[in-house]
């Protein structure tokens, strides 16, 4: 990243904390609203988020890494979520996400080569009686089979 992108990000969390302030309850907030506008928080901006809090950037680190829709890393441009609990797992999640590792030949928790998307498994979205489900750039889809995913996946631009 060179200085002209540092001093961006720099102004911009400035911006947030002006808007969100300086309590550690702003901390989510900064990172959601960081998020948005950059896509996902780099190690610089950890640094100046945590300096700006008055909070270690091992917390700043740890909130991102608890949060499943928070990431420290580039993502693709469409994200797809597979939830693996034990009653999306017993009505076929798992033969959704093998799909998705053989069609887009990624593991989960990786991106494609081309930055098409990527691929998550999550604990649980909550919809255990319409299991087993998938979410896709927020749009929860479910009662999902294999054929069901496939045809909204080969669709993503």
């Amino acid at each position: 990243m060179n200085d002209n992108e540092k001093n961006i990000r720099n102004d911009f969390i400035q911006r947030l904390i002006d808007k969100h302030g300086i309590n550690r309850t702003a901390l989510l907030p900064v990172l959601q609203d960081f998020q948005n506008e950059f896509g996902f928080i780099d190690e610089h901006s950890i640094q100046m988020i945590a300096f700006a809090l008055d909070i270690h950037p091992v917390e700043v680190s740890s909130v991102i890494s608890f949060y499943s829709f928070l990431y420290d890393k580039p993502m693709g441009r469409n994200v797809v979520r597979i939830c693996k609990n034990i009653v999306c797992e017993f009505h076929g999640s798992n033969e959704i996400a093998n799909t998705i590792k053989e069609e887009f030949k990624i593991n989960a928790g990786e991106t494609t080569e081309d930055g098409k998307l990527t691929f998550e498994l999550i604990s649980c979205f909550g919809l255990c009686d319409r299991s087993p489900s998938m979410m896709v750039n927020g749009n929860v889809y479910e009662n999902m089979n294999r054929e069901s995913a496939l045809k909204i996946l080969r669709n993503l631009r």
